[in-house]
C-alpha cells in the first residue's frame, strides 16, 4: 500500500510540471555512456517517449565521439587531435558520418518508433538543419592552425524543427552540419544542442552525459550544486573550476539561455530515470542553470 501511495504521490507532484510544459520544446543532447549501452538508452528514450505522450516536444541531439574513434580505428586511422579537436580530413569525415547516421541515429529512431513515437532522423544524408562555418584554432603563436572538415554551428532551421514538434515528430539531429556551399562539417554536438535551443526557443536544454551536474570541486563528490545562475557560472569558468569536457557543455547552456531559453540541466544518464526526475520533480537530481 505504500509504495502505491509513494506512486499516486510522485503522479500529484508531476502533474503541475506537465501542465506547464504542455506543448513546450524541450531539448534533450544525449552523450557518454547512454551511445555506448543500448539498455540505458532505451531506458532514457524511454523517459523522453513518456515526454512526447504527456504533451512535452522533445528534440534530441546527439554526438558519437568514442564509436567514431572505435571506427576510425577498425579502419586503422589513429586520432590526431588539435587542442582537443579531432582533426578531421575527408576520409575520417565520412567515417564519423557513417557511424552518426547508421550507427547511433538510426537505431536511436528505430528505438523510439518501437516506443510507440514518431521521430525522424535529421543529418547530412537526410534533411540537414545544422548549418556551420568551418573553424581554424588559434596556435601559440598566433597563426591559425588547421583542423580539418570542423566546423561552428552558426544557423539552425528552427522553423523546420518547430513544424516537426507542433506535428508531433520527435527530431533526432547528428552532429553533421553543412557549410554555405553545401559540403559537411563535423561539428560539437554539445554546442549544436545549444544553438538548437536557441534556433527553436526552447523551454529547457538537457545535457545528458556520465557527470552528475557540477561540482565546485571536481574531485570531491560531495560538492555537486543542484543550482546555479549565470554569473556563478562564468566566476567557476574564471576560477578554472569549470574545464575540459565540462565546459563544451556549460558553454552550451549557457548560448540557450542567453537567446531566452529559461533553463538549462546537466544530468547524468547512468541513473534511473534521470530526466524525468530532473524535469518532473521539485528537486531534481542534476545541475540546473539559470538567467541570473
Amino acid at each position: 500500500m505504500e509504495s502505491a501511495i509513494a506512486k499516486a504521490g510522485a503522479l500529484i507532484e508531476a502533474m503541475e510540471y506537465i501542465r506547464g510544459f504542455a506543448g513546450r520544446i524541450v531539448v534533450v543532447k544525449l552523450g557518454g555512456s547512454i551511445l555506448d549501452d543500448a539498455s540505458l538508452q532505451k531506458k532514457l528514450l524511454t523517459d523522453i517517449a513518456f515526454m512526447a505522450t504527456v504533451g512535452m516536444r522533445p528534440v534530441i541531439v546527439h554526438g558519437g565521439g568514442k564509436a567514431i574513434t572505435r571506427a576510425m580505428s577498425e579502419a586503422g586511422i589513429e586520432p590526431v587531435w588539435v587542442q582537443g579537436r579531432r582533426y578531421t580530413d575527408e576520409r575520417v569525415l565520412t567515417i564519423a558520418e557513417h557511424t552518426l547516421v547508421n550507427k547511433i541515429n538510426t537505431p536511436i529512431c528505430e528505438m523510439l518508433a518501437e516506443l510507440g513515437c514518431e521521430p525522424m532522423g535529421l543529418h547530412s544524408l537526410s534533411s540537414c538543419v545544422l548549418f556551420a562555418e568551418l573553424i581554424r584554432l588559434a596556435g601559440e603563436d598566433g597563426r591559425k592552425l588547421d583542423v580539418g572538415f570542423v566546423g561552428k554551428v552558426t544557423n539552425v532551421n528552427g522553423q523546420l524543427l518547430k513544424k516537426l514538434c507542433a506535428d508531433g515528430t520527435i527530431p533526432v539531429i547528428a552532429s553533421v552540419a553543412k557549410d554555405k556551399a553545401g559540403g559537411k562539417l563535423n561539428v560539437n554536438a554539445d554546442s549544436a544542442a545549444g544553438m538548437v535551443a536557441s534556433g527553436v526557443g526552447a523551454e529547457k536544454l538537457v545535457m545528458v552525459s556520465d557527470t552528475h551536474g557540477i561540482r565546485r570541486d571536481i574531485d570531491d563528490p560531495d560538492s555537486w550544486v543542484s543550482s546555479l545562475n549565470e554569473q556563478q557560472i562564468k566566476e567557476m569558468i574564471d576560477d578554472g573550476i569549470i574545464t575540459d569536457a565540462m565546459f563544451p557543455k556549460v558553454e552550451a547552456c549557457l548560448t540557450a539561455l542567453d537567446a531566452g531559453v529559461k533553463k538549462a540541466h546537466i544530468i547524468d544518464g547512468r541513473i534511473a530515470h534521470s530526466l524525468l526526475l530532473e524535469i518532473y520533480t521539485d528537486k531534481g537530481i542534476g545541475t540546473q542553470i539559470v538567467r541570473d
